[in-house]
């Protein structure tokens, strides 16, 4: 058995943020949440305001006695701040307030394994970790020797630390070898998709927001939805038969956070890059949370860093069952759609399938034409990847009224 493997424990943290004119009073209620969803329990949220963080201590050495003296009083097993710590600033806070130090990057890492269920989310999150840990061995040591378990510890937490430089390096490559090919893998399914001029429905939002609840009630997929912070991560594709009889693809992704880690964004990249290949973006706002707006843009920052461009939205304001009666809905202006739903419910689902059946005819083109018999099998095309409005046989042949992807009118004109 490894050092460094020993039961599960409840961790006890106090929460630890500076606030340098942010956001951060609402970013420490997120860690809350992380935290709580990473199975520990937060006994108390500490804020510093300066300027800008400590260089070497992530706080100030005043604030530092102030927590040091609450560790103790509330018998708390550790510290998450609510930033990505540099080594030296994991270091040397851990040695000053002699616990053990954890922070927001390493509590997402932590949930990311302990949700990862696929082959290729566990490497999605194994390369995620190790390149996180790669530079900051020396702290880690001492902060995960301390308690041996909790957060920070799960998937490769064990082996990493038994991993010297170079055995770590030799496992990134060998983990980035295999996402190549899940994501070699991944785009044979997108080609296969676009030759079959599939239409493709992206379902973004922050984490939490009810996208794979949105998922379920349209396609019966029956994957995990839970009122948890990242509850999925391995993205699913389902089929979804419209009232027109046109099957479209819709497709549930990771969801957005604040403080995104970096080093899940490159892990993750091909599975968030199902937005980028869609033909049509579903973006679920959880209109009941009061931070709606703010995670609003933390969503549209995310799709820009992806290079998710000239796409038509569709923004859902999900949950409108839990809003208070003064809370008003937020303003979206890159969206072609408005609606309001509640996924949970099914309130708004027939009005979002109408409203992609309108997204999907403006993005075809309108088809008026006489085949002769011979030609039956360009309507079978146009059945397939379009809608036909009305087919009627005649002496010269069969007259087609329908509405057709751009791409096959000159196979079938």
């Amino acid at each position: 058995m490894s050092t460094f493997e020993t039961k599960e424990i409840v961790e006890r943290v106090i929460l630890l943020g500076v606030d340098v004119g942010d956001d951060t009073k609402e970013s420490m209620k997120e860690l809350a949440e992380l935290v709580d969803t990473a199975g520990a329990v937060v006994l108390d949220s500490i804020i510093q305001s300066r300027e800008r963080m400590h260089p070497g201590t992530y706080i100030g050495k005043g604030k530092i006695e102030e927590v040091k003296e609450r560790v103790l009083e509330l018998d708390a097993t550790g510290v998450v701040c609510d930033d990505e710590l540099t080594p030296a600033q994991l270091r040397n806070l851990e040695n000053l307030l002699d616990t053990k130090v954890m922070d927001r990057t390493m509590v997402i890492l932590d949930i990311f394994a302990k949700r990862a269920t696929t082959s290729e989310g566990k490497i999605q999150v194994e390369l995620a970790q190790l390149k996180f840990s790669s530079a900051r061995l020396i702290g880690l040591r001492s902060s995960l020797s301390r308690l041996g378990g909790g957060i920070g510890t799960r998937g490769p937490g064990e082996k990493k630390l038994e991993m010297d430089r170079r055995l770590i390096h030799e496992r990134i490559s060998q983990l980035k070898s295999e996402l190549k090919k899940v994501e070699n893998h991944r785009e044979l399914i997108r080609k296969s998709r676009d030759e079959n001029l599939a239409f493709n429905v992206a379902i973004v939002g922050y984490t939490n927001a009810g996208k794979s609840t949105l998922l379920n009630k349209l396609t019966d997929a029956d994957i995990l939805a839970e009122d948890k912070l990242f509850a999925t991560l391995d993205p699913t594709t389902r089929k979804l038969k419209l009232g027109s009889g046109q099957e479209i693809l819709m497709t549930d992704t990771v969801g957005f956070i604040r403080k995104l880690p970096h080093h899940l964004i490159e892990a993750f990249k091909s599975t968030l890059e199902e937005a980028k290949y869609a033909n049509l973006l579903i973006h679920m706002v959880d209109a009941s949370n009061e931070e709606a707006t703010s995670q609003m843009l933390v969503v549209y920052d995310t799709l820009r860093s992806l290079e998710v461009v000239d796409k038509d939205i569709i923004t859902i304001f999900n949950k409108t069952d839990l809003m208070e009666e003064d809370m008003e809905l937020p303003r979206d202006f890159h969206a072609d759609k408005v609606l309001k739903m509640s996924a949970k419910t099914g309130e708004g689902i027939e009005e979002l399938k109408k409203t992609i059946e309108d997204i999907l005819q403006k993005q075809r083109v309108y088809l008026e034409h006489i085949f002769s018999y011979k030609e039956a099998g360009k309507i079978a095309i146009i059945r397939k990847f379009g809608e036909i409005l009305s087919e009627e046989y005649i002496d010269e042949g069969i007259s087609i009224k329908a509405y057709i992807p751009a791409e096959i009118f000159g196979k079938v004109k």
